[in-house]
């Protein structure tokens, strides 16, 4: 038995080294993490149990059958973060470059298969060259394997993916299926083509930075979530973030205790709307004197910034928060705004998490771009995720509530359970200015001094329409509110809707407008 011990022993040592100490030095020096040391960086000390250690690669071509790791380039278990199971994998690009072959495909499979039967997250730790070229169309089908699985696996468990090495062709579309993506800076970048390629076909010159960088999808593409500057801050903020979400579908967020008074007034609310309807603001100034401890978690915020989303507590309850800035467009809906927000409320309400909406919106931004680009398909992605979600929603009205982005943005039509509105709320078709522009153009016209008249009707307007009261008359608005009570009857109307129970019509699934 001892011989036998020391064997094991032996291979174990052998499968942990991976491709050896000098690669390991070179993953070092590029300022990266070994997959090992990720996953321990990731998981409760002592809590990882390895599967598939000893795995190799079956590939006999290209004398590939010479060349065999223990393990095939990608560490594979379980284990808890925060004492919660989760089940984790970590490509190892010390090993063939971390390249995906059948072998070590199943092996993700496997864990993947697992965490759905549980009920537990999944964490991809994604650091590889892509298809491992020498296994030809089995390392794409490696990938339909993991594919599959992303999508059967969405919404009933949270997918998480960490980017912290190249991550290139065919590889993204795992990641791009998965609920979160986190960016390492510098060493990290996601594209399906690379700049060698896009140098051939198009004769543009980009370096990888450039194409597929941690900021680059931050704030441009809006791929990814949140942006980190090393390895180890992206395994934090992975952390944070599962500590607001559920294991699975079936499970409610979890709860901590709070210091922070259920009843605490804010007056210093009054203060940071403006009375002046043209006036900014910054909406996250709003959020952070509602919620516990003043604490906002924010997704993806370079990306889309006149659209604010992310997590927080209530009375030590989970919540995910969505609002217009209005620091940015003015708080205009636009494409991009729109895709964020409603896959943002559509997470949300998979995972049981109630959604509170702040509204301050002037409308859909206006021009060819956004008429071309698609804004009323891209629009109704935002209003369907809304009219779609059967969580408890509650939506405060801070100031402008137009158009078609009232109705849009969670309102009393659209399922929203409880509707609040400050005095300063403004709800209406559309602005006072341009409202008395179109039903009293002849009257202007037609008057001594116009500009008088303009200006007389449009105070006029704004007495009678730019406030709540119309809404509140017609039961739109629940309750017109000061804004320093906004925190209390917050709290008091999600506790009050802890049970809702809301379903939608039996169907194999809706059609949102992609």
């Amino acid at each position: 038995m001892k011989e036998k011990i020391t064997i094991l022993e032996q291979k174990e040592k052998e499968a942990e080294l991976g491709g050896g100490e000098a690669r390991i030095k070179r993953q070092h020096d590029t300022g990266k993490l070994t997959a090992r040391e990720r996953i321990n960086l990731l998981l409760d000390k002592n809590s990882f149990t390895e599967l598939g250690k000893f795995v190799v690669h079956r590939c006999t071509d290209f004398n590939l059958d010479k060349n065999k790791i223990l393990g095939d380039g990608v560490v594979t278990g379980y284990g808890k973060i925060d004492g919660r199971q989760v089940f984790v994998f970590a490509q190892d690009f010390t090993v063939f470059g971390g390249s995906l072959g059948v072998a070590y495909a199943n092996k993700i499979s496997k864990i993947m298969d697992l965490a759905l039967e549980v009920g537990a997250p999944v964490i991809g730790l994604n650091d590889s060259g892509g298809a491992r070229i020498q296994e030809g169309v089995e390392s794409l089908a490696g990938y339909a394997e993991i594919f599959i699985r992303n999508v059967l696996g969405s919404g009933v468990i949270p997918q998480i993916s960490a980017i912290m090495g190249p991550c290139a062709g065919g590889a993204v579309y795992s990641p791009a299926m998965t609920d979160f993506i986190l960016m390492s800076k510098d060493t990290s970048y996601m594209f399906i083509t690379g700049p060698d390629v896009i140098k051939a076909v198009t004769h543009e010159e980009v370096s990888r930075e450039e194409l597929g960088g941690a900021m680059v999808h931050n704030s441009t593409s809006g791929v990814a979530h949140f942006a980190a500057e090393d390895d180890k801050e992206c395994i934090l903020i992975i952390k944070e973030l599962l500590s607001f979400l559920p294991s699975n579908n079936m499970e409610d967020p979890p709860r901590i205790s709070t210091d922070d008074p259920i009843d605490r007034r804010e007056i210093g609310l009054r203060d940071i709307v403006p009375v002046n309807p043209n006036k900014p603001y910054d909406i996250k100034d709003v959020i952070r004197l509602v919620v516990d401890d003043s604490y906002f978690f924010e997704v993806q915020e370079h990306y889309a910034q006149n659209m604010i989303i992310g997590f927080s507590r209530l009375a030590g309850r989970v919540v995910g928060i969505v609002g217009n800035q209005p620091n940015v467009l003015a708080g205009c809906l636009d494409i991009d705004a729109s895709v964020k927000g409603g896959r943002f409320v559509r997470f949300c309400d998979c995972f049981n998490i109630p959604i509170l909406t702040f509204v301050d919106v002037p409308g859909f931004l206006p021009g060819t771009n956004q008429e071309w680009g698609g804004i009323i398909k891209h629009g109704a992605k935002l209003l369907y995720a809304y009219c779609e979600a059967t969580v408890p929603r509650i939506t405060v009205i801070t100031r402008k509530a137009y158009g078609g982005a009232y109705d849009v943005m969670s309102s009393k039509h659209v399922r929203a359970d409880i509707n609040y509105a400050y005095p300063t709320a403004e709800i209406a078709v559309m602005g006072p200015e341009g409202a008395v522009n179109i039903i009293a153009r002849k009257e202007i016209e037609k008057a001594d001094h116009p500009e008088a008249e303009r200006t007389r009707l449009t105070n006029e307007y704004r007495e009678r329409f730019a406030n709540p009261y119309r809404a509140a008359d017609l039961g739109f608005i629940d309750e017109v509110i000061r804004p320093e009570d906004t925190r209390p009857r917050v709290i008091r109307a999600f506790e009050m809707l802890e049970g809702k129970r809301q379903t939608n019509p039996p169907k194999k699934h809706g059609n949102i407008p992609l």
